[in-house]
């Protein structure tokens, strides 16, 4: 079989230049049209779609008969000559002299990929290889991706150092709720909740602005449009500053990376118009947002984290993207510096009005009161051991946070439910695909 596609062109990159040239494509038969003597292949590609005009009187029998037959979502290679044509996508049509036919498709499809007929979550994602090929689904994905090339770039051309952290380890990050256990050899092990103290671990070690992009696990219940038991986190923790400041690094990277997305063409397929948060952000503390709570009639004592609907309360009253500092120290990390003086802690958590998008604190250095910290926490100093290590030979005081990415997208993307953004969404109901 030889593939006619040796200088093959994206469907976007055929232009009035080409006109009269010969050029190859390939991509996925998204539709055909028959209009008796003239038949229509729309070929689709990663950028976009192409006709393909087959005129019966002109064409040969052969191949108007091969373009007929061939089943919708097959792959093909396509060699012909580029007319312009208004009406055409692009403004142009493709005259064929040849198709190969590189993989047939089933006549019996999972899904519709034109999106003329809707599909519920749970069978697009039994079928998300074909998910993806919907314009939404794969706007959605390309918008991952230049989100994380935001990230990287904002946090890259302000000298941070990516580095990666083990996802199995051997003692909870954030004590031993939402764990998921593991056998490693003869130990057990559990995979990561987060690189929360490994992170910390490399402020010792001199790289004093560091991040991580990679996944995090949390064994929780929930089985809600917002949680997930397989997700991805931006962490960052950096030296020599305090929580303000990771605040205010948090906030300009979120509306940084809100302004490269709305650049992007592909959004109109969302049907949104994308608004860049102004900055800075909305800061409440704990206190106030307790008060705000109980004026709209919710019931919460001081001292407990936000419930669902409280959030919601807080997110209708504010409107926009905000933060909530100061809180109680018992619902905290141990790792959270306390406010001296008080019952509360130099924490906060970034909030979107739909949900919470991220935490961070000013760290604890001080190795004495990170030991006590996490024995009042009811956890064994000695099963931290290895990180403790680090607070003994000279830790600088630090800040640093955690941002959920699919949650960011989420929000962003105004999409109700997270596992639209996932690829391949682990929850408690799916394991596969």
């Amino acid at each position: 079989m030889k593939l006619p596609i040796e200088n093959r062109k994206y469907s976007n990159e055929i232009t009035e230049d080409d006109d009269g040239e010969r050029v190859n494509i390939a991509g996925w038969v998204h539709e055909k049209r028959d209009l008796g003597g003239v038949f229509f292949l729309i070929v689709r590609d990663r950028e976009g779609f192409a006709q393909v005009t087959l005129h019966k009187k002109t064409i040969g029998k052969e191949l108007f008969e091969q373009a007929k037959k061939v089943p919708r979502e097959s792959v093909v290679a396509i060699t012909g000559t580029v007319k312009g044509e208004q009406k055409a996508p692009n403004g142009y049509e493709l005259i064929p002299e040849r198709i190969e036919i590189l993989s047939e498709a089933s006549h019996v499809l999972p899904l519709d990929i034109t999106g003329k007929v809707g599909a519920e979550l749970d069978t697009r994602l039994d079928a998300r290889f074909m998910d993806v090929r919907t314009e939404r689904t794969k706007h959605i994905f390309i918008i991952r991706s230049q989100v994380l090339k935001a990230i990287r770039d904002f946090l890259d051309a302000r000298g941070f150092i990516e580095i990666n952290t083990p996802k199995i380890v051997s003692a909870a990050t954030e004590g031993g709720t939402a764990l998921f256990p593991i056998t490693y050899f003869e130990r057990e092990a559990f995979l990561n909740q987060s690189p929360q103290l490994y992170k910390q671990m490399l402020i010792a070690s001199g790289l004093d602005s560091v991040f991580e992009i990679a996944p995090i696990f949390r064994a929780e219940e929930h089985d809600t449009t917002k949680h997930l038991n397989e997700a991805s986190s931006v962490d960052v923790e950096v030296a020599f500053v305090s929580d303000k400041e990771v605040m205010k690094l948090l906030e300009e990277l979120i509306a940084s990376v809100y302004s490269k997305v709305a650049l992007y063409p592909g959004i109109s397929k969302l049907n949104l118009q994308l608004e860049v948060p102004k900055v800075p952000f909305r800061r409440i503390t704990y206190d106030e947002a307790i008060e705000l709570i109980l004026e709209a009639g919710e019931q919460i004592e001081w001292g407990e984290d936000l419930s669902t609907p409280a959030e919601h309360i807080l997110g209708k009253t504010i409107g926009e993207l905000y933060f909530i500092t100061d809180w109680p120290r018992a619902i905290k990390p141990f790792y959270a510096q306390p406010t001296e003086g008080k019952d509360t802690c130099d924490a906060f958590d970034l909030m979107h009005p739909r949900l919470e998008l991220a935490s961070g604190s000013q760290r604890v250095h001080s190795y004495e009161l990170l030991k006590e910290n996490i024995e009042s926490k009811g956890l064994s100093a000695e099963s931290f051991e290895f990180y403790l290590n680090a607070f003994r030979y000279g830790m600088p005081p630090h800040a640093g946070w955690g941002l959920g990415v699919e949650r960011l997208l989420m929000s962003m993307l105004e999409i109700d439910n997270v596992r639209e953004v996932v690829l391949f969404p682990r929850d408690r109901r799916r394991l596969v695909p």
